[in-house]
């Protein structure tokens, strides 16, 4: 019996001024695990839009089992068997779990809803999944990884013979992820094709059957899981790199700007010390799910830790909070720099004075002036490009942004910058604007603790890398001498699949 197969052959996707997907071949079969790699920006998004008929190609062809088709809608792919769970849930909380599956095709007798069907519908596709969950139940009442269950049945209720899943244990924990691991075998074992998008790359040689990577729009390669190294799949993401070196002339300063003592965090960080020098510029590198984001989140007093503490110049904080930390010097810009770092109806204006609004005002009213002059000085310091600062900041591009980001908190004379993915979604020029911007701060002793999935960019930039796996620091490095599929191979291993030596 020949198993189902989803084709591309030779896609392309262009947008105004770059080019996503470059003559894109590839093929997903039934019955198999297929992960799909790429650092961000790769294509990877756009190759799934594609397959889930949300945006077209510019050329090349969809295959579904050896015919060619075209997907105007998510509609049509569901249609011809494509499901997708995106990263994002699309639940309604307020509903059941039997309505969420069934959303938008409730059965009806006259004009009521026929419940009774409703509900077993939902269970027929949960038992189907071999899964135990009470379909009369609110949607708002589970856990997370209880949601993303309810979220693929909702795909699986279509009967599809292709289910993609992104980032889907981005929100889960081990034990979870284990059962969801299990669900998928299950589907697979049913003829269903997995496609598997994750950042979490030690999870691959526990669910993935093949890997096929993208970079920078083009299929790189697809390899079978067995046998594939950390080396391997380095070489894939990353090519050669030619690592850049930093500036010769920043300074570690003797003291310590900040010293972290046993920060624990119940089930998210295990008993992380380590220090920071004035002036240095350290980096945390590990996979998504390591615990990076909420350390720096802990560190700013954004989010609570159970026991620990942290020092700030030689003092204990004994009640962190974003204020409090603010005023000792630390600043943080977040990972969603749209959401977390940005106020979108605002001015580029007044986003660049926002963290500083106490040194522009007297009596409480803003002084006008003063902040003109602020948000001119920014501008013309970090060459922000913007035509008019009194435009929303929304109109600026992303690296843009993220300078705003950067200025807001340089404008409070910070003594330390908490940096989580700061060049996530910018150009190249954009990318080298900020490390400057880094290694100035550097010159002028300020510290920076930099978070990057972008692995390269820590060899490059830092003066020292921390490792961090399942939410504790596991090595130091130091970037000279140390290649990215060294660096990459720490942050994957695990117990069962431990490096080669371990970090100097």
């Amino acid at each position: 019996m020949t198993s189902f197969k989803l084709e591309v052959r030779e896609v392309r996707k262009e947008y105004p001024g770059t080019v996503a997907l470059k003559s894109v071949s590839l093929g997903f079969e039934g019955g198999k695990v297929h992960a799909l790699l790429g650092k961000n920006g790769a294509g990877k998004s756009t190759l799934v839009k594609i397959l889930a008929g949300a945006t077209e190609p510019t050329s090349g062809q969809v295959l579904v089992d050896g015919n060619a088709v075209r997907l105007r809608s998510p509609r049509e792919a569901f249609a011809l068997g494509i499901a997708t769970v995106y990263q994002e849930l699309s639940l309604v909380p307020e509903l059941s779990v039997g309505e969420n599956i069934l959303f938008g095709r409730l059965p009806h007798r006259g004009i009521a809803i026929d419940w009774p069907q409703v509900f077993q519908r939902a269970e027929a596709v949960l038992e189907g999944m071999k899964v135990r969950l009470d379909v009369r139940q609110k949607t708002s009442r589970l856990g997370v990884a209880q949601q993303q269950i309810v979220e693929i049945a909702k795909a699986m209720s279509y009967q599809p013979k292709v289910l993609m899943l992104d980032e889907p244990t981005s929100a889960l924990a081990h034990g979870e992820a284990q059962n969801l691991f299990d669900l998928i075998r299950n589907l697979a074992a049913r003829g269903v094709a997995i496609v598997y998008i994750s950042h979490r790359l030690q999870e691959l040689k526990e669910i993935a059957d093949v890997m096929s990577v993208l970079r920078d729009g083009e299929l790189v390669g697809t390899t079978s899981m067995e046998g594939a190294t950390p080396a391997t799949i380095a070489h894939l993401m990353f090519g050669e790199i030619v690592q850049k070196e930093r500036p010769d002339d920043l300074r570690i300063g003797e003291e310590n700007a900040l010293e972290v003592r046993n920060l624990t965090r119940k089930g998210v960080l295990h008993d992380i010390s380590f220090s920071l020098k004035k002036g240095e510029i350290l980096g945390i590198a590990g996979m998504l799910g390591s615990g990076r984001s909420e350390l720096l989140m802990s560190l700013f007093g954004a989010e609570k830790f159970d026991s620990g503490e942290i020092a700030v110049d030689g003092n204990v904080v004994l009640n962190p909070t974003p204020q409090a930390m603010k005023k000792l010097g630390l600043g943080l810009a977040p990972e969603d720099r749209k959401r977390q770092g940005l106020v979108q109806m605002l001015s580029t204006r007044e986003n660049i004075s926002l963290a500083a609004l106490g040194r522009l005002s007297a009596g409480g009213v803003m002084s006008p002036s003063k902040q003109r002059a602020m948000s001119d000085a920014s501008v013309r310091d970090l060459q922000i490009k913007a035509g008019d600062v009194r435009r929303p900041v929304s109109s600026l591009s992303g690296g843009n942004q993220q300078k705003v980001v950067v200025g807001k908190w340089l404008n409070t004379q910070p003594k330390i910058l908490l940096f989580d993915e700061p060049t996530r979604g910018i150009d190249v020029q954009a990318k080298q604007q900020i490390f400057q911007i880094i290694w100035d701060f550097s010159r002028r002793g300020i510290s920076s603790i930099i978070v990057s999935s972008e692995l390269e960019e820590l060899l490059e930039v830092c003066h020292r890398v921390l490792i961090m796996r399942g939410g504790r620091i596991v090595g130091e490095v130091r970037p000279e001498g140390l290649t990215i599929e060294r660096l990459l191979e720490l942050c994957i291993a695990d117990e069962k699949y431990p490096p080669k030596g371990h970090p100097e």
